[in-house]
């Protein structure tokens, strides 16, 4: 099917038209409707680890929580991107963009739906990412505007649910599951962040939420993989910093 017929059919049916980012081949999103259960700590670990493993393959990292963009902060980035006609990702380990770098780093966001909606367009529209050969989304929590903004103007490749092994966390995370079930978005699995702790003392592991029968029934539910389990670390474990 050509991107001509595609935006025709979405035009017939009323929906927004889903056209790929130029020159991304690929897209992923790291998702969970739980806010602190990681997304941000396994985007930035998948995308870093990703460009490593094949350092010919171009690796792009989009930080789209536009009220809370932590991926700077993790990646000890500083300065604002360069700006022509579009906007320019340095590059480090991977290419990279977030509101975090075009604001001061305690300034706040106050902004209504349609203006996070024109912020993530302007993300996903006006950076140079290509040629990229994937890119990771590290997505806020909710399921609100941001979400569909992206799901519904995008075609996305699949997408990561990271969650904790408590229920209050399992419970959200079901939810956005759910939503990206609904809009056609395929889930590729499910990431335990902060399964165990690992004693400084003894070096024993401790699971930190009990038994990890939710997490198996969530897979169940889905019909996905458990794609791994993180360790807690009490402060940003190395393959994070570069």
């Amino acid at each position: 099917m050509t991107i001509g017929s595609t935006v025709l059919r979405s035009i017939a049916k009323g929906l927004p038209v889903k056209l790929p980012i130029a020159g991304v081949k690929r897209v992923v999103l790291v998702a969970s409707a739980k806010g602190g259960v990681g997304k941000s700590t396994v985007a930035v670990n998948l995308a870093t680890a990703l460009q490593r493993i094949n350092p010919n393959s171009s690796v792009g990292l989009l930080d789209a929580d536009v009220f809370g963009p932590s991926i700077p902060r993790m990646m000890n980035l500083s300065g604002q991107p360069e700006v022509n006609e579009r906007a320019n990702t340095k590059k480090s380990f991977c290419h990279h963009m977030s509101m975090g770098l075009l604001v001061g780093q305690d300034q706040p966001i106050v902004w209504r739906g349609l203006m996070v909606m024109s912020a993530i367009n302007t993300l996903l529209r006006k950076v140079r990412w290509g040629p990229l050969d994937l890119l990771v989304v590290d997505m806020p929590p909710g399921t609100g505007d941001t979400q569909l903004s992206i799901v519904q103007n995008i075609p996305v490749d699949g997408v990561v649910i990271v969650s904790t092994a408590q229920d209050v966390a399992l419970s959200d995370a079901r939810r956005g599951a759910e939503m990206f079930r609904k809009v056609g978005a395929p889930i590729i699995g499910l990431v335990e962040n902060m399964a165990t702790f690992l004693c400084p003392h003894c070096n024993e592991e401790t699971k930190l939420y009990g038994s990890d029968e939710q997490l198996k029934k969530f897979a169940d539910q889905f019909e996905i993989n458990l794609l791994g389990s993180a360790l807690f670390f009490s402060k940003n474990p190395p393959s994070v910093l570069h």
